[in-house]
């Protein structure tokens, strides 16, 4: 049955264009061409990246959140109580007044001790500033690093400069070294932001970042056994660029640096909406939909091709919907904040409100001691029966 399905999957017409073999595309003369076995690697590389990156984190990101003055926080324990964390967990996080009511009879306490443990328990599970620094330092490293080398295996490749020379003898166009090492590295990061999304911190947009990287996964690996290598080199480049600029106003917005992170982010903006929503639709859109019309009839896997990359450019204008309304936000009220980030707005004006509340407390324990003392000192000059105010 396997077998069966094997043989179904990699059929001709599914992958190539009509008259090709798979047999015209063997090694030969000293030139290799790709292999669906190739990416095999991706999958221990995914998992040296995860193990490389732990140790960054440890050992260079968060020294460098130390030194831009972001600190670990030190979040209040919260007295354990089974009946309220029961209610947390399977009822909802931010109950009603009528909730809250119940609760207290239930457990003895006052309104407001109920209303405190539910919000210093949602503050329990806010996400630190110094994660966030963690992965966006991550994220921006790798991206640089992945951006320069494709800069540096692609300056010189002629498909950069002229698109027709992206369809000239395909399928026939050998792997090149540089070639391989893009894609097994691109391929591998994403894998491991796949493997690491349970971890990592969770925004309201996790389910486009999980259809992102299983696009990004079946696009690069489709690409790489149809042998669109010279295009898909295209692709990862145009979105890395934008991506360092982002990664980067995350970092300087963790650190307070709001005048840094806003000039970061506006470029950003540039070269998202530049590369994204012009260039890829107009150059790498054009590229794969019309020019293949003139050296090759329609075949599947490239219609198969484009259907992806229009998937990717529907998750573009996606994300270009957020930037935009962070960029209304930078505008109107001169501050960039992540509208992707789950609730966090609410998690910071909740700890305002606690921190608050636990000063006017202890304000008023101060000023509740000060009458105390004051009327043991000065008993005699209140007449029997009456009580001060």
């Amino acid at each position: 049955m396997f077998q069966m399905f094997k043989d179904w999957f990699w059929l001709e017409r599914f992958w190539l264009p009509p008259t090709i073999k798979w047999s015209d595309l063997e090694d030969h003369d000293g030139l290799v061409f790709v292999k669906p076995s190739h990416l095999y690697m991706t999958i221990p590389c995914a998992f040296g990246l995860i193990i490389i990156r732990h140790f960054f984190e440890k050992f260079i990101a968060s020294p460098l959140a130390k030194t831009i003055g972001i600190k670990e926080e030190i979040r209040k324990k919260i007295i354990p109580n089974t009946v309220l964390e029961n209610f947390f967990k399977h009822s909802t996080r931010k109950p009603s007044q009528t909730d809250i009511y119940g609760l207290a009879k239930k457990c003895n306490l006052t309104e407001r001790q109920v209303e405190r443990w539910f919000r210093s328990r949602r503050n329990q599970d806010r996400p630190c500033r110094m994660k966030k620094f963690q992965e966006a330092c991550w994220r921006f490293t790798f991206y640089l690093m992945i951006t320069i080398a494709g800069i540096a295996f692609l300056y010189d490749k002629p498909w950069v400069y002229d698109l027709w020379e992206v369809w000239n003898g395909y399928p026939r166009q050998p792997l090149l070294p540089s070639q391989y090492w893009y894609y097994i590295l691109e391929m591998s990061f994403y894998w491991s932001l796949l493997f690491s999304l349970g971890s990592d911190i969770k925004r309201k947009d996790f389910l486009a970042h999980v259809i992102h990287h299983l696009a990004a996964v079946s696009l690069m690996s489709f690409s790489w056994c149809a042998n669109y290598i010279r295009s898909g080199t295209l692709v990862m480049i145009l979105h890395d660029v934008a991506d360092i600029w982002l990664e980067s106003a995350k970092m300087f917005s963790y650190a307070g640096w709001k005048q840094t992170c806003n000039t970061l982010f506006f470029i950003f903006s540039v070269i998202f909406f530049i590369s994204r929503l012009l260039i890829f639709p107009f150059w790498i859109l054009y590229c794969t939909l019309i020019l293949p019309l003139q050296y090759l009839e329609p075949f599947f896997s490239c219609i198969f091709l484009n259907l992806q990359l229009m998937v990717l450019q529907v998750l573009n204008l996606y994300w270009g919907y957020f930037i935009l309304k962070m960029l209304k936000r930078c505008i109107f009220t001169k501050n960039i904040q992540d509208v992707r980030s789950d609730d966090e707005d609410e998690y910071e004006e909740e700890e305002v409100e606690e921190e608050e509340e636990e000063k006017e407390e202890a304000t008023k324990g101060k000023e509740t001691d000060g009458l105390k003392n004051g009327l043991g000192a000065n008993r005699h000059l209140i007449p029997n029966g009456q009580h001060g105010c």
